[in-house]
């Protein structure tokens, strides 16, 4: 299958055996072209020939990202992990910005409807400060795509971002407020809402800002200060293109070309079934230049109809990425 045509079908999956068959084409083409990759499959003894189904194919662990340059061809942008000064940021060496943009704004109107619609805002201030951020480009591009002239980046100017949400809030312009926990935290300490028209949609971590947090009591604190109902998530890593979202109670639904899967925490190579906790894997079907299986350090549990949970991090793991919060 080429390439291009392997692009269009991804964003066109409607069902499980769509799905697995793309997932069968990328573990071929990534094999055969990462060498990385193809050494760890090799070293489990597994014969690439003889897997027919996307469960069983090896997923390679994230901290890979850290020590290797995983492409194939030349990277057009490499993306950064948030990370810390103490540990070794992920690098994600991005061959076709276009097929990311392709992903988070098809994979946000799925769920949310178009993205002209809105008013963006973005309160991001630890991605833009380290530089290289995938939310940052992602966040950019729906800034610019609202084509909203208040759509816009805030850094620090708590009372400039208050005035500007409760303003597009009571002319009920439909708003979003995507922000980084600790600074949505910093903004409700500064000043009170009682919003009607603005999704609040949080992306985790407290990134040295403030004690972590788990996500219920983050989320009745942001209810609280927002004055909303439910409180919006999403959930990506620097590794990934596509992001999941979240409406509600921090369960996590995930597009057509992305997928989930609970391996036992004590045998990796063992997927766990639907209800049961263990280590987050995850395809990523956008990844076609890079990696798209990954074991991730995350915790969770699955539901029926890909939906998920984020229940914390392996004990040994940074603190790193998108939606990160302990529970």
């Amino acid at each position: 299958m080429e390439i291009k045509d392997y692009q269009k079908r991804i964003f066109k999956i409607d069902n499980e055996d769509t799905f697995n068959e793309m997932s069968l084409v990328a573990f071929d083409y990534q094999y055969n072209r990462i060498d990385i990759y193809r050494q760890f499959v090799d070293s489990l003894k597994v014969n690439p020939k003889s897997i027919e189904h996307y469960s069983k194919i090896p997923f390679l662990p994230i901290s890979f990202f850290k020590t290797h340059n995983i492409i194939t061809g030349n990277a057009q942008v490499i993306f950064k992990s948030s990370g810390t000064t103490a540990f070794n940021r992920s690098q994600h060496f991005v061959k076709d910005l276009n097929l990311y943009e392709t992903s988070f704004i098809t994979g946000f109107e799925n769920f949310y409807g178009s993205i002209k619609d809105y008013c963006v805002l973005a309160l991001l201030p630890s991605y833009i400060e380290n530089g290289d951020s995938s939310l940052v480009y992602m966040a950019d591009k729906l800034i610019r795509e609202s084509r909203n002239k208040d759509s816009g980046f805030y850094l620090n100017n708590l009372k400039e971002i208050s005035k500007k949400l409760e303003l597009m809030d009571s002319f009920g312009q439909k708003t979003l407020l995507l922000g980084v926990s600790y600074a949505l935290l910093d903004l409700i300490d500064h000043h009170q809402f009682q919003l009607i028209n603005t999704i609040v949609m949080e992306t985790g971590g407290m990134k040295g800002q403030r004690k972590e947090m788990i996500r219920e009591d983050l989320h009745q604190r942001l209810k609280m200060g927002f004055g909303l109902e439910n409180i919006h998530s999403e959930y990506g890593m620097t590794e990934l293109l596509s992001q999941a979202y979240s409406k509600s109670k921090g369960i996590f639904e995930t597009p057509a070309w992305m997928k989930v899967l609970i391996r036992d925490v004590n045998d990796p190579f063992d997927i766990l079934p639907n209800g049961q906790s263990g280590g987050i894997n995850i395809i990523d079907l956008t990844n076609i230049y890079s990696l798209s299986f990954i074991e991730t350090k995350d915790l969770g549990k699955l539901y029926q109809n890909q939906y998920f949970e984020i229940l914390g991090r392996f004990d040994d793991s940074d603190i790193r990425g998108c939606n990160l919060l302990i529970t």
